[in-house]
Protein backbone atom coordinates (compact mmCIF):
# COMPACT_ATOMS: atom_id res chain seq x y z
CA UNK A 1 0.00 0.00 0.00
CA UNK A 2 1.47 3.10 -0.88
CA UNK A 3 1.63 6.32 1.57
CA UNK A 4 -0.39 9.24 0.69
CA UNK A 5 0.84 12.85 0.29
CA UNK A 6 -0.14 15.43 1.83
CA UNK A 7 0.15 18.45 -0.20
CA UNK A 8 0.84 21.72 1.08
CA UNK A 9 -0.14 25.00 0.84
CA UNK A 10 1.34 27.33 2.92
CA UNK A 11 -1.33 27.90 5.47
CA UNK A 12 0.00 26.60 8.42
CA UNK A 13 2.99 25.70 9.69
CA UNK A 14 4.61 22.07 9.03
CA UNK A 15 2.99 19.40 11.65
CA UNK A 16 5.42 17.68 14.03
CA UNK A 17 3.64 14.30 12.93
CA UNK A 18 2.59 12.83 10.47
CA UNK A 19 -0.45 11.88 12.11
CA UNK A 20 -1.36 15.25 12.86
CA UNK A 21 -1.21 16.47 9.42
CA UNK A 22 -3.41 13.42 8.57
CA UNK A 23 -6.01 14.57 11.25
CA UNK A 24 -5.40 18.21 9.60
CA UNK A 25 -5.79 17.75 6.56
CA UNK A 26 -9.48 15.43 7.23
CA UNK A 27 -11.22 18.51 8.66
CA UNK A 28 -13.44 19.93 6.06
CA UNK A 29 -15.83 23.15 6.40
CA UNK A 30 -18.77 21.87 4.99
CA UNK A 31 -21.11 19.17 5.85
CA UNK A 32 -19.66 18.55 9.31
CA UNK A 33 -20.68 15.80 11.47
CA UNK A 34 -22.86 18.60 13.76
CA UNK A 35 -23.82 20.25 10.66
CA UNK A 36 -25.31 16.54 9.27
CA UNK A 37 -26.66 15.84 13.02
CA UNK A 38 -28.64 19.00 13.49
CA UNK A 39 -30.23 18.52 9.35
CA UNK A 40 -31.05 15.12 10.78
CA UNK A 41 -32.89 16.65 13.25
CA UNK A 42 -34.42 19.67 11.99
CA UNK A 43 -35.09 17.15 9.26
CA UNK A 44 -37.03 14.76 11.96
CA UNK A 45 -39.03 17.61 12.89
CA UNK A 46 -40.82 18.46 9.81
CA UNK A 47 -38.22 21.79 9.24
CA UNK A 48 -37.99 21.79 5.78
CA UNK A 49 -36.88 24.54 3.17
CA UNK A 50 -33.42 25.82 3.98
CA UNK A 51 -30.59 26.25 1.69
CA UNK A 52 -27.02 25.24 2.60
CA UNK A 53 -24.48 27.28 2.37
CA UNK A 54 -26.47 30.17 0.53
CA UNK A 55 -24.31 31.79 -1.44
CA UNK A 56 -26.78 35.47 -2.08
CA UNK A 57 -26.19 35.60 2.32
CA UNK A 58 -23.55 37.19 2.92
CA UNK A 59 -21.12 34.95 4.75
CA UNK A 60 -22.78 31.88 3.68
CA UNK A 61 -24.68 30.20 6.61
CA UNK A 62 -24.27 26.92 6.69
CA UNK A 63 -28.19 26.43 7.25
CA UNK A 64 -30.64 29.51 6.03
CA UNK A 65 -34.43 30.05 5.70
CA UNK A 66 -33.83 32.97 2.88
CA UNK A 67 -37.87 33.56 3.36
CA UNK A 68 -37.57 34.06 6.90
CA UNK A 69 -34.07 35.79 6.72
CA UNK A 70 -33.07 33.38 9.09
CA UNK A 71 -29.29 32.21 9.08
CA UNK A 72 -27.59 29.37 11.26
CA UNK A 73 -23.91 28.91 11.96
CA UNK A 74 -23.10 25.66 12.98
CA UNK A 75 -19.82 25.97 14.76
CA UNK A 76 -16.95 23.35 15.91
CA UNK A 77 -15.25 24.24 19.58
CA UNK A 78 -12.33 23.89 18.57
CA UNK A 79 -12.10 25.98 15.34
CA UNK A 80 -14.36 28.63 16.62
CA UNK A 81 -13.68 28.71 19.95
CA UNK A 82 -16.44 27.81 21.84
CA UNK A 83 -17.10 30.43 24.26
CA UNK A 84 -18.53 27.44 26.75
CA UNK A 85 -15.76 24.76 26.18
CA UNK A 86 -13.01 27.32 26.71
CA UNK A 87 -10.51 25.03 24.83
CA UNK A 88 -6.58 25.22 25.02
CA UNK A 89 -4.08 26.47 22.70
CA UNK A 90 -2.47 23.56 20.89
CA UNK A 91 0.96 23.47 22.57
CA UNK A 92 3.02 23.10 19.47
CA UNK A 93 2.62 26.37 17.37
CA UNK A 94 0.85 28.53 19.48
CA UNK A 95 1.34 31.71 18.37
CA UNK A 96 0.33 30.78 14.72
CA UNK A 97 -2.69 29.33 16.06
CA UNK A 98 -3.55 32.20 18.52
CA UNK A 99 -3.55 33.99 15.12
CA UNK A 100 -5.10 31.83 13.07
CA UNK A 101 -8.08 31.62 15.60
CA UNK A 102 -8.32 35.04 16.17
CA UNK A 103 -8.55 35.82 12.55
CA UNK A 104 -11.30 32.70 12.78
CA UNK A 105 -13.29 34.16 15.56
CA UNK A 106 -13.02 38.16 13.92
CA UNK A 107 -14.47 36.34 10.41
CA UNK A 108 -17.17 34.62 12.19
CA UNK A 109 -18.16 38.02 13.89
CA UNK A 110 -17.88 40.10 10.35
CA UNK A 111 -20.61 37.61 8.73
CA UNK A 112 -22.91 37.73 11.87
CA UNK A 113 -22.67 41.64 11.71
CA UNK A 114 -23.33 41.78 7.86
CA UNK A 115 -26.00 39.56 7.84
CA UNK A 116 -27.51 41.33 11.22
CA UNK A 117 -27.28 44.99 9.46
CA UNK A 118 -29.83 43.26 5.94
CA UNK A 119 -32.46 42.81 8.60
CA UNK A 120 -31.27 39.19 9.33
CA UNK A 121 -31.68 36.91 12.26
CA UNK A 122 -28.81 34.92 12.79
CA UNK A 123 -28.24 31.57 15.28
CA UNK A 124 -25.40 30.20 16.12
CA UNK A 125 -25.31 26.71 17.61
CA UNK A 126 -22.00 25.08 19.01
CA UNK A 127 -20.36 21.77 18.43
CA UNK A 128 -20.92 21.05 22.30
CA UNK A 129 -24.59 22.27 22.41
CA UNK A 130 -25.60 20.00 19.52
CA UNK A 131 -24.19 16.92 21.27
CA UNK A 132 -25.69 17.65 24.66
CA UNK A 133 -29.21 18.47 23.82
CA UNK A 134 -29.67 18.89 19.94
CA UNK A 135 -33.76 19.06 20.52
CA UNK A 136 -32.91 22.05 22.51
CA UNK A 137 -30.90 23.36 19.73
CA UNK A 138 -33.54 22.59 16.93
CA UNK A 139 -36.82 24.07 19.52
CA UNK A 140 -34.52 27.53 19.21
CA UNK A 141 -34.60 27.74 15.13
CA UNK A 142 -38.24 26.31 15.16
CA UNK A 143 -39.12 29.40 18.06
CA UNK A 144 -37.18 31.58 15.63
CA UNK A 145 -38.49 30.73 12.04
CA UNK A 146 -41.99 31.31 13.77
CA UNK A 147 -40.81 34.81 14.47
CA UNK A 148 -39.06 35.56 11.39
CA UNK A 149 -40.79 38.02 8.63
Amino acid sequence: MSKRKYSRDGRAPIPLSEKTSKVMSANKSKNTKPEILFRKELRKNGVIGYRLNWKKAPGRPDICFPGKKLAIFIHGCFWHRCPICDLPLPRSNTAFWKEKFQKNVKRDRAKVDSLKAIGWKVVTLWECEIKKNIQKQVNKVIKLKKKSV
